[in-house]
């Protein structure tokens, strides 16, 4: 595999809770929530790599442990080879250049008492020592990268649309030049159509300036467009790991099956197949000792309940990994034959 420029390995990040009266009462030490439980993720340079999951899968913690906005519980954060877990102060500051986040709200991560060039332009600010004609001038010559009119400087952001605002972090986080960008829900909140301009201009970006990407999404399509390799959360772990295009159309984990069998379709009429999962959800507090997904899942077994699978290398495409005990049985299995089939949408009645 080609060397990463950035990869996590064996990050952990719990987040201590309140210790309750009945922990007080059992000698129990205080709980935390496992936000993030032993993960291990490589991106390579120019390379864009999908995190997606139910909310509260753990994620956007993934993402920003990566960017260094979050300090890990446990493991290591690698950047080019270079452990940069422990960066604090200067050396942390001076780090940040090349790794930028964009953040799911626009709204709330841009602030409104700022103009254009004051945001865009902070980043520059914070690497280097420039004048303010200096700054001005580096964003004017931005904006038009990202869709945005190089004469918009004085304005504020409460005065673009969500799309605008969302180009606006975009170019704040290219600022830099950075060699690779943590896209938080980068599409969330647009419509249909904004949606397709910022990931055609994020393809766009990637191939002029040769960006390494991790995109966060529950946007399946938007991971299809954008993404080389995909990587499937559940509750703090990743379960399944690989090419996008095996993963989409080959799901193996039973989770990442019920996940994309819930992706809407865009044709009503077509009879389609639910894969049904019942079963309460963990609690990420104290996780189950087995696997996480076994209260949910249709093939469990007894050892699925007292043994945690670990992520390993399947033969089912180049580079897959899957966290399942029983992949070899089930993992090639369509998942029609284990589901209920949906009943046909009714015909539209005839015009008169």
């Amino acid at each position: 595999m080609t060397d990463a420029l950035l990869e996590a390995v064996g990050v952990r990040k719990w987040f201590p809770l309140n210790r309750g009266i009945t922990d007080v009462l059992k000698g129990r030490p205080a709980p935390a929530l496992h936000a993030v439980d032993g993960v291990s993720l490589r991106v390579a340079p120019n390379e864009a790599v999908g995190l997606i999951g139910e909310s509260g899968s753990g994620k956007t913690t993934l993402g920003w442990l990566m960017a260094r906005l979050h300090e890990p519980t446990d493991g290591s954060i690698r950047f080019a080879g270079e452990d940069i877990t422990h960066l604090h102060g200067e050396a942390l500051r001076l780090w940040r250049r090349n790794v930028q986040v964009v953040f799911q709200d626009p709204v709330g991560s841009l602030d409104p008492r700022l103009k254009v060039w004051q945001i865009v332009g902070e980043p520059i600010r914070a690497q280097e020592y420039v004048t303010k004609s200096q700054v001005r001038a580096r964003v004017a010559e931005l904006l038009p990268t990202v869709g945005l009119p190089s004469d918009c400087l004085d304005q504020y952001a409460h005065e673009f649309s969500g799309g605008g605002r969302q180009r606006l972090s975009l170019a704040r986080a290219l600022s830099l030049d950075p060699k690779l960008i943590v896209l938080d829900e980068p599409t969330s909140a647009l419509d249909v159509a904004v949606q397709a301009q910022i990931l055609n201009r994020l393809v766009a970006l990637q191939r002029e300036k040769g960006l390494a990407y991790v995109l966060i999404t529950h946007n399946v399509s938007a991971v299809r467009f954008v993404a080389d390799r995909i990587a499937v959360m559940y509750l703090g772990e990743i379960v399944e790991l690989g090419n996008v295009r095996d993963v989409l159309e080959r799901p193996a984990h039973p989770y990442t099956k019920a996940l994309l069998a819930a992706v809407p379709k865009p044709d009503p009429r077509r009879r389609r197949a639910r894969f049904l999962i019942s079963g309460e959800i963990p609690t990420l507090v104290r996780p189950p000792p087995g696997c996480r997904f076994a209260a949910r899942c249709p093939f469990v077994i007894e050892r699925c309940r007292t043994e945690p699978p670990l992520l390993r290398e399947v033969p089912m495409g180049r580079g897959r990994q899957v966290a399942c005990h029983r992949v070899e049985e089930v993992g090639d299995v369509p998942p029609e034959t284990f589901l209920q089939t949906a009943a046909p949408a009714p015909k539209a009645p005839a015009a008169s």
